[in-house]
């Protein structure tokens, strides 16, 4: 039910609308050309629409023009019914056909009539009228010549199109201005032809100018008009708005197109017959406009802090969303400026608020007319305030260039008070609960760089790098030679323990000893057999351990000339036998007496120790020695003290920062630079000076520089990062591949010389786990040093791969930064005959590609390219 009572009143309602639109009288149009030529006759109509029809229609032409025929009434009438509702409309037409009397601008007097009783009018309607001959067709019309003969009669001619029936034309709403001015540029076609269509648009790029379309007709209308005192058929393609980024003279590209025409080619016959057998033909029109140079001056130099690029006459305003705020709850601060000039373009204002107060990103809106010359931006600051009481938000400064005036005007808005209530408070029966303040993050007020560098710097030569270094590869190889030196001594240890002559020939003299001893207990006993017997046994254990033969194998002869052989002395070898004799002939001969026992054992240490001393290998010089003599070559460089007068520079230009006297700094640190010295904090220091100096550019190169020698120095990283929020130009990095992200921020860690150092650690820890692994004698022992040897020799290759990365891209000089404040990149090394890609200001970063002359080919993290004058980039 409640469906169709709705339906009804939404057809009453309706009906209503309907009969009330047709029972109103719209007065009396008029239609009529807005250009005509003094010789062209023109129709005017008059037209008066209601439900009843007129009565007594009066108008007259008046001096102006001349009535050839006229009024023709015409009458139709229509009829609806609706609901059962009927509603009749009448509509009624009054035709002159007129002629001008003269040229100029006229205006067509007004007519009356009567409907119901009332008097109804029309407007006054402004008609131009151009010099005679200046007609145009829309059916096209040119220069056609027909001439006949008795030879040619079967002949056709064509009628061309002239450059004065077609043409493309722009028009600029000045050619003088100022950097930031806005320009309405208006591209027209004028034609007085018969056009069948278009191909091939090229509308200008407007190099040099922020440009946007304010105007683009999908249906091209054509509609008369005065150019040049002729008349023509005028239609506009596009209409923009340009505003200059730069000063000089700035040319604009023609903007072309092909039009399609319809051309009548005619027979060259005389009889009155022949146009009815006329053919047309449509052939192809390229029409240009004319090149514009628009003249830009810049802008006068002391701009206002508050400058914020506008250029043309503005107003603010401001004001809060509410007017009850609370702690912890959102409000807004709304900022307006309105005008004309280039709204577009403005920026935001800088506004203060409270220090307690959270502001977030601010919207940007804007509203400008269709000429896009004129409107508003809308400025919100969102913030939320966190502590109650009453706050004042300074005023907002606003300045902008007023060209009718040629000076800056500054806008202020009032201050505005901002009273937060304390929220949190209830009251309950049992008293009152106060929630207590929330905790938050510590907020950050305000940001700057951070302070120089105080202690003493490790400065080094220019270009100096350890890995690489003449000590660099030294060391390396002595790792190697220390590693080989213990794998040949180890190797020694163990072939000497696997070598069981050689142990019995060493121990031979211990196994005497012992053997003698045992005898000197039988000497002490008077054992007379037993002794000699025992002295007999370790004399020819000695002798056969020393000659490695066998016991079974020994006799006189043998002993002697195996003794001779190893250079042992006659006497002794006279001595040894002689002894042995006295051993054999005692185990069977009456006793001699114990002191000859004692001066046989006596000779027989005596002997052995003789024959022992003559045999024994005399060993080669000491490899520890010898490594001492290569470590105490290969020592390290010792670290040289710093020069008195570098350090009183050092010193000068920090108590010159600290005191505020930027240049002074600047001066100082550029100083020791120029000695040959460099290091991360002496570019990070000045850097800062550069930055306090005013010199952000500068600032950027220092910066730059530091990191390109150590990539690590946290203090030149976040100074760099805050410089880079400074610079005019926002350019989008092309993102690199994930794994070179992850290994440059490992790359990054340490500077060059730390890995080099690494690199040497984890290099002699790969060679001990080498000789582990050849040397161990267990399983175990070899796994542990296979494995783990792999894995330092990982990491020594990372090391030194990282280390020689930093040194590479110190060495290379491809990278630049933007010197100077605004500089253009042409699209060929030529100032005259190329053209402008984009624009640079200074401090942004730039990878140079190529050189020609005094120009170079750079490129910019989004991959675009240009040209760029030498003079105005510096080198990191």
């Amino acid at each position: 039910m409640e469906g169709i009572y709705m339906r009804r009143l939404l057809l009453a309602f309706v009906s209503v609308v309907i009969s009330v639109t047709a029972s109103a009288q719209t007065g009396i149009k008029v239609e009529a050309p807005n250009v005509v030529a003094a010789d062209e006759q023109f129709n005017v109509t008059f037209i008066i629409e209601g439900e009843d029809a007129p009565s007594d229609f009066q108008w007259t032409p008046g001096n102006d023009f001349q009535v050839l025929w006229g009024p023709q009434q015409g009458r139709s009438t229509s009829l609806q019914i609706i609901n059962g509702k009927r509603t009749k409309s009448v509509q009624t037409t009054y035709t002159y056909v007129l002629r001008p009397a003269g040229t100029g601008k006229f205006t067509l007097a007004s007519a009356t009539a009567k409907v119901k009783g009332d008097i109804i009018s029309s407007s006054p309607y402004p008609i131009q009228v151009a010099s005679a001959g200046a007609a145009s067709s829309s059916s096209g019309s040119g220069s056609q010549s027909s001439q006949s003969s008795g030879q040619s009669a079967q002949r056709q001619q064509t009628v061309g199109v002239q450059d004065g029936d077609i043409f493309l034309k722009m028009d600029l709403s000045r050619s003088k201005v100022v950097v930031g001015e806005p320009i309405i540029a208006t591209l027209k076609l004028y034609q007085r032809v018969n056009i069948a269509g278009f191909e091939n648009v090229n509308f200008p790029t407007f190099n040099g100018f922020w440009s946007q379309e304010i105007e683009a007709p999908t249906n091209i209308e054509f509609v008369r008009e005065v150019y040049d005192g002729q008349i023509y058929n005028a239609a506009l393609l596009r209409k923009f708005i340009l505003i200059p980024q730069q000063q000089g003279q700035i040319k604009i590209d023609p903007a072309e197109l092909v039009c399609l025409v319809n051309i009548r080619v005619s027979s060259g016959g005389t009889s009155i017959f022949d146009g009815f057998f006329d053919d047309y033909r449509t052939v192809r029109k390229k029409v240009s406009t004319s090149p514009v140079t628009v003249s830009v001056s810049p802008l006068p130099a002391g701009a206002p802090a508050s400058f914020a690029g506008g250029v043309g006459s503005f107003e603010i305003s401001a004001r809060l969303s509410r007017d009850t705020i609370k702690t912890h709850e959102a409000a807004s601060l709304l900022v307006t400026v309105t005008g004309k000039g280039n709204v577009t373009l403005l920026e935001a204002p800088e506004v203060s608020f409270p220090p307690d107060m959270e502001v977030y990103d601010t919207k940007v809106s804007d509203r400008v007319d269709k000429n896009g010359m004129a409107g508003s931006k809308y400025y919100e600051f969102p913030f939320i305030p966190r502590s109650h009481g009453d706050f004042v938000i300074d005023p907002i400064e606003y300045s902008y260039y007023d060209v009718d005036k040629g000076r800056y005007v500054t806008l202020r808005t009032p201050p505005l008070s901002v009273y937060v209530e304390k929220s949190g408070e209830t009251e309950s029966t049992g008293g009152i609960v106060v929630s207590g303040p929330s905790q938050k993050d510590v907020r950050t007020l305000g940001s700057d760089i951070r302070f120089i560098s105080t202690k003493a710097p490790d400065l080094v030569p220019v270009g100096r790098f350890f890995v690489g270094s003449l000590s660099f590869v030294v060391m390396t190889l002595l790792l190697f030679a220390l590693a080989v030196i213990c794998w040949s001594v180890f190797r020694r240890i163990a072939s000497r323990r696997a070598d069981v002559v050689g142990t019995k020939n060493r121990k031979a003299t211990k196994m005497a000893m012992k053997r003698l001893h045992l005898a000197s207990t039988f000497l002490k006993q008077n054992l007379h057999m037993a002794f000699y017997e025992e002295l007999h046994k370790a004399l020819l254990g000695f002798i056969s351990d020393k000659l490695n033969m066998p016991v079974a194998e020994l006799s006189r002869d043998r002993i002697s000339e195996a003794m001779k052989e190893r250079n042992v002395e006659d006497a002794s070898i006279e001595k040894f036998i002689e002894i042995l004799d006295a051993c054999e002939f005692a185990r069977y001969a009456p006793d001699a007496g114990h002191e000859a026992m004692e001066a046989q054992y006596g000779a027989a240490i005596d002997v052995i120790s003789s024959i022992d001393s003559n045999m024994k290998v005399r060993k080669t010089p000491n490899n520890g020695t010898m490594l001492a003599v290569m470590l105490s070559v290969l020592l390290p460089f010792a670290a040289q003290a710093q020069d008195q007068y570098v350090d009183s520079l050092w010193n000068e230009a920090n108590a010159a920062y600290s005191e505020g006297r930027w240049s002074d700094a600047v001066a100082g640190y550029v100083q020791i630079s120029d000695m040959g010295l460099e290091s991360a904090s002496l570019y990070c220091n000045t850097g800062d000076a550069y930055f306090k100096d005013g010199n952000v550019p500068m600032a950027i190169l220092s910066y730059e520089r530091a990191l390109k020698l150590d990539p690590s120095y946290s203090d030149a990283r976040y100074n760099l990062d805050l410089m880079n929020s400074l610079i005019q130009d926002r350019i989008d990095l092309v993102p690199d591949f994930i794994l070179k992200v992850w290994a440059s921020k490992v790359c990054y860690i340490m500077d060059s010389d730390s890995w080099a150092v690494c690199f040497l650690v984890f290099l002699a820890l790969t060679l001990g786990l080498v000789l582990l692994f050849l040397l161990a004698p267990g399983t175990t022992g070899r796994r542990t040093g296979f494995f783990t040897g792999i894995v330092t020799l990982l990491l020594a290759v990372m090391s030194l791969s990282f280390s020689l990365w930093q040194k590479n891209e110190y060495m290379s000089d491809d990278d630049a930064i933007v010197m100077r404040p605004v500089t253009s990149v042409k699209s060929s090394p030529s100032s005259e005959s190329s053209k402008d890609l984009f624009i640079l200001h200074e401090g942004t970063k730039v990878k140079m590609i190529d050189s020609v002359g005094s120009w170079c080919n750079i490129e910019l993290a989004d991959g675009r390219q240009g040209w760029i004058p030498s003079s105005d980039i510096e080198v990191i």
